[in-house]
């Protein structure tokens, strides 16, 4: 990779500057150690939220609130993000973030336990966006059953597609890789979805339902 290309990936993720609520909770990942999106992830995941006009997000992988933050900034100004994490921890630290940005509590749904057990509760087709940001080893678990909750023309995000740049490399053959590899070949393969898999951050695998 030339020096200017790898400039041109530092400019886009600082190309959108973070608030000061996403910057709190970006600290509050750092001290519960937390590894949130990056900046140009959390972009991107706000832009697909308001291209798809999304009202209703489901998230796997709450954190410190950082994704779900940069999700409620591009959702509709009445739109609820669901996010689920396996952490009570993580989620006391979502609710103070959530609240020092000033947001309304019926704007969020946080529920607690793992994504496998609490997806298939979820109403199938009633979701205009789902982000997997969990377990790599649950992940391609985690996919089929946020693609079942989405509506046609509703879009999937999952994160750390590309897994500290170890996916493009086929020597690369540890449990983690070839787990993350094999997501994004069962996406892009699946006849339901037009797929794409965006440089952005740790790569950002992203989809829409047909």
């Amino acid at each position: 990779m030339t020096a200017d290309k790898a400039l041109s990936w530092a400019y886009t993720e600082e190309f959108v500057a973070e608030d000061d609520a996403v910057v709190d909770a970006r600290l509050r990942a750092e001290e519960l150690g937390v590894q949130p999106v990056t900046p140009g992830t959390g972009a991107a995941l706000r832009f697909l939220a308001a291209a798809c006009r999304a009202r209703a997000v489901a998230e796997v992988g709450t954190g410190t609130g950082v994704s779900g933050l940069w999700l409620l900034g591009g959702m509709a100004p009445d739109g609820v993000l669901t996010t689920i994490d396996i952490e009570p921890e993580h989620q006391r630290a979502a609710r103070e973030s959530f609240a020092s940005a000033g947001l309304r509590p019926a704007r969020t749904r946080l529920i607690g336990g793992r994504a496998l057990d609490v997806l298939p509760r979820l109403a199938d087709r009633s979701y205009d966006m789902a982000v997997v940001d969990g377990d790599p080893a649950e992940a391609a678990d985690d996919v089929d059953l946020a693609v079942r909750l989405l509506r046609p023309g509703g879009v999937l995000a999952v994160s750390s597609a590309l897994w500290h740049d170890r996916v493009a490399d086929p020597a690369r053959r540890d449990e983690t890789t070839v787990a993350v590899r094999e997501l994004g070949k069962q996406v892009r393969d699946d006849d339901r979805l037009v797929s794409a898999l965006l440089p952005t951050g740790d790569g950002l695998l992203v989809a829409v339902r047909r």
